[in-house]
């Protein structure tokens, strides 16, 4: 893949870390705002890493994607998502990774439903997760998957929280759908060493 030997490869544990954003504990299960939760479990899964250990503040597993390919830190924060660069911050650290090389798959409620984009550092648009990975990372140059789940028809922030933070209206199928195509679209990044991702 290209990935192996490349500086970064050789300076730390794992080629990427991968940080899904969500809050821990059951009343969050399934609801919009931890939808990186369930990409980073899925991406997980799809390259049959190990089950995750409490590590870094959160749950983290990591190996190679396949045979020959790049090496993966997946990191799901149980920080409660204000918090997530408490745990992203020293799992970077540890495991030496360059800031363009960790990527953090969160909700994006400025996306319609259903629809995924990944870029290259950017705005926060306010989103807590994402202001709490700028802080402890050190700045805003990591890359983020944006797993579209749609606005509400209001700017009211305690509107606009209680969207985030309520469970999927759309139907399940449809749901599962996006959690897809947001690994595929992890994927694709990891494979592609980000070329063209920004």
């Amino acid at each position: 893949m290209g990935l192996l030997g490349r500086r970064d490869g050789g300076a730390g544990r794992v080629d990427w870390l991968i940080v899904g954003l969500g809050n821990p504990g059951e009343q969050y299960r399934r609801t919009r705002h931890n939808i990186g939760f369930e990409v980073a479990a899925m991406a997980a899964e799809r390259w049959a890493l190990p089950r995750a250990k409490k590590r870094y503040a959160g749950l983290y597993t990591d190996g190679r994607t396949g045979p020959g390919g790049p090496r993966v830190g997946v990191l799901a924060p149980q920080t409660y998502m204000n918090d997530s660069g408490r745990a992203a911050g020293p799992a970077r650290g540890a495991l030496g990774v360059d800031l363009d090389r960790v990527v953090a798959v969160h909700d994006e409620i400025d996306l319609p439903f259903g629809r995924v984009e990944s870029r290259l550092g950017g705005g926060l648009a306010g989103h807590n997760g994402l202001k709490s990975l700028k802080r402890e990372l050190g700045g805003p140059d990591f890359r983020r998957v944006r797993v579209g789940v749609g606005r509400p028809d209001s700017t009211d922030p305690e509107i606009v929280s209680a969207h985030v933070l309520g469970r999927f209206r759309e139907p399940q199928d449809e749901v599962q759908a996006l959690v897809e195509r947001a690994a595929d679209e992890l994927e694709r990044l990891v494979y592609s060493e980000g070329d063209g991702a920004g």
